[in-house]
Parts: structure tokens; C-alpha cells; sequence
């Protein structure tokens, strides 16, 4: 289904971060993740561009907010198309000003509607 699709997860919570990486590995995805913003944009540099980026906004070091900014900064990655998870978006829907996500999913999230949403996302891109 994934086609070897390379997806980055961006989220501080080890055990959300750990468990969503295995359940998108078995999809068949290639996954990689980061525990903050800055952590991601060293990912960037480093590897082959993500065909999704998953990013969580409150985190620590750099938080979803700056690391979108700096992502669309840079024309090479600025295109990725990006899923916002976070459990904010219900008590502030201004939270994604600015962020021009391709999908935004509130916390928690149902699982198979983050895979329905993973792939139509990777489709359209």
C-alpha cells in the first residue's frame, strides 16, 4: 500500500512517537522520527525528503510553530506536505494560523483515520 513511502514523525511523546512509528512501519512505511523541531530539521538535512511530515506542535527545543516556518523557508522542503497532530486544535482553532497543513488531526486521534489520512495526503502529493 505505502510503496516504501518515507514518512517523518515529529512528536516529544516517546511512547505516542514509538507506537505510531511500529503501526506505520507495519503499513509498509519507512519512518524516521524526531523529538522536536530542530531534531527534525537535522533529519531534513540528512536524509532523502519525506513523502509526509507528521508534527506535533507543542513540543520542547523547537516547537511544530517554528520548525513549519523554518520548513517553509527552505524551497527544498518547503513542500512536504505536512499533518498536524496535536491536542490543542480543540481548545484554540487559531493554533494553525500560519501552518498551512495538508491535514490536521486533534488528539487523540483515531488510528485508522490517521492511516486513511497518511495516504490520501501521500497520494495527492
Amino acid at each position: 500500500m505505502a510503496q516504501l513511502a518515507r514518512i517523518l514523525l515529529v512528536e516529544d511523546d516517546p511512547g505516542l512517537r514509538d507506537a505510531l512509528a511500529e503501526v506505520l512501519s507495519e503499513r509498509g512505511y519507512v519512518v524516521s522520527c524526531a523529538a522536536d523541531g530542530l531534531a527534525a530539521l537535522a533529519e531534513l538535512a540528512e536524509l532523502p525528503a519525506p513523502s509526509v511530515i507528521l508534527l506535533d506542535l507543542a513540543m520542547p527545543v523547537m516547537d511544530g510553530w517554528t520548525f513549519r516556518a523554518e520548513q517553509r523557508r527552505d524551497p527544498r522542503l518547503a513542500d512536504i506536505p505536512t499533518i498536524v497532530l496535536s491536542a490543542s486544535l480543540d481548545a484554540d482553532p487559531r493554533s494553525l494560523d500560519g501552518l498551512d497543513p495538508a491535514a490536521m488531526l486533534s488528539k487523540p486521534f483515531d488510528l485508522d483515520r490517521l492511516l486513511d489520512t497518511v495516504e490520501r495526503v501521500r497520494r495527492a502529493a
